[in-house]
């Protein structure tokens, strides 16, 4: 379904009545431009108390999907599975839809690329990737897949506060970690930050808009802030550093493209670098551009409903996303030949073994930990978890791609030796 028309009323069927969901009923209430009304809310626990009329809601999602009067669904819950149902069954009513669920759309986006071909149906989801950051609709429409050359983002804003806390107020990751939840930036299961896998939901979906990858999420290198110890705080403070979990992709000279998810060094000098709290950042590269920058709440109530709204807004004039680079333009291919600089600490000497470096610039020792920094080929992280492993942290340089060339630095080296 195509909502053409300006003046046809959207007519909204909301599943999730949460901070989001509250948030947007209340803009829409006061934006009467955009000649929009949510009908119906689907929620789960029907007893709880909510400001808006209770005749609004209803716990029968039928309700919403099969009423032909509600030409727009908004999805905007936290079940992955359950959001999967709500928005394959809207689409395939052609009903257009608007989603936030990273998570979803990220391990099913294959097969959401597909149902908005076969039933020619509006899919938007800006709100799921950086709440009030344009990203989406930046790679779609500005940057073509020859100017691209990187994206690099704080795209997790509860991991982001936590290491802020534990920057510049000193508290350890546990006391910021409680910190965050009290003051409703992560979850009480904070796993999904924590641990990496929503920024790597939000770079998956983000790769397919600027290189038109299609992939699993879980085939994505990760890793997220656990693992991060109190002496490489120390180590950062001591070089000038911030830590920040960053999400790259890069194109690389052969064309192909490098992704993952990773704690990073930042120099004052990078954009990234004071980004703090809850809020996020985004450089895209462009090869004629140099970089651009975007900055914004990457989480909250009205923050991520104002992207909400914008796909709303674009609803109207029939926009829906193109996917170009997949699909009329030969897709780029992940890698994993690549060099990367990195930092590792370790709490036993001999905990990481020294052959996984393809070079080592430093190494250091003291009563409470070990250091090294060097180079390793991107493989070395691959099936195998040497660096995943409780008392080991592995977090890169601020310039962390490199190249590496083998029989030049064995020459090098020779030559050292003989002078």
């Amino acid at each position: 379904m195509s909502i053409r028309n300006q003046q046809t009323k959207l007519n909204i069927g909301l599943f999730g009545f949460g901070v989001v969901g509250e948030s947007l009923y209340k803009v829409l209430l006061n934006n009467a431009s955009l000649n929009a009304q949510i009908k119906k809310v689907c929620i789960k626990h029907p007893g709880k108390k909510r400001n808006a009329p209770q005749e609004l809601f209803t716990t029968d999602a039928d309700a919403l999907l099969q009423d032909e009067s509600i030409n727009v669904i908004v999805e905007l819950i936290d079940d992955a599975d359950a959001a999967y149902t709500i928005v394959t069954t809207a689409l395939k009513s052609k009903k257009a839809v608007v989603s936030a669920n990273k998570r979803m759309i990220a391990e099913h986006l294959a097969e959401l690329l597909d149902l908005q071909q076969q039933y020619n149906s509006q899919f938007l989801y800006e709100s799921a990737c950086c709440a009030s950051i344009p990203v989406i609709r930046n790679l779609e429409e500005y940057y073509d897949n020859d100017l691209l050359q990187g994206i690099s983002g704080i795209v997790n804003g509860s991991t982001n506060y936590i290491l802020t806390r534990i920057s510049e107020d000193n508290l350890t990751f546990n006391d910021a970690l409680a910190l965050a939840q009290q003051e409703g930036f992560a979850e009480s299961d904070p796993a999904l930050d924590i641990e990496g896998i929503d920024a790597v939901n939000k770079l998956t979906i983000l790769l397919t808009h600027a290189y038109g990858v299609v992939t699993d999420p879980q085939l994505i290198v990760h890793a997220g802030i656990t693992r991060i110890d109190e002496q490489d705080a120390t180590y950062a403070k001591e070089k000038g550093y911030g830590i920040k979990l960053v999400a790259h992709a890069k194109k690389l000279d052969d064309g192909n493209i490098a992704a993952f998810v990773l704690p990073q060094f930042l120099n004052k000098n990078s954009q990234l670098y004071n980004v703090k709290n809850e809020y996020n950042g985004v450089i895209i590269e462009s090869g004629l551009a140099d970089n651009q920058f975007f900055y914004g709440k990457g989480a909250g109530g009205f923050p991520t409903a104002s992207a909400v709204l914008s796909d709303l807004s674009a609803l109207r004039y029939d926009y829906r996303y193109e996917y170009k680079k997949l699909r009329y333009q030969q897709p780029s291919e992940l890698t994993n030949d690549f060099y990367l600089r990195v930092y590792v600490s370790f709490d036993a000497l001999l905990q990481v073994p020294h052959s996984i470096f393809e070079r080592i610039d430093e190494w250091s020792s003291n009563n409470k930990r070990c250091s090294v920094t060097g180079v390793i080929h991107f493989s070395r992280l691959l099936n195998s978890d040497w660096w995943k492993k409780k008392g080991t942290s592995l977090i890169l340089l601020p310039d962390a791609f490199t190249t590496y060339e083998p029989q030049r630095e064995k020459i090098a080296d020779l030559e050292l030796a003989l002078a």
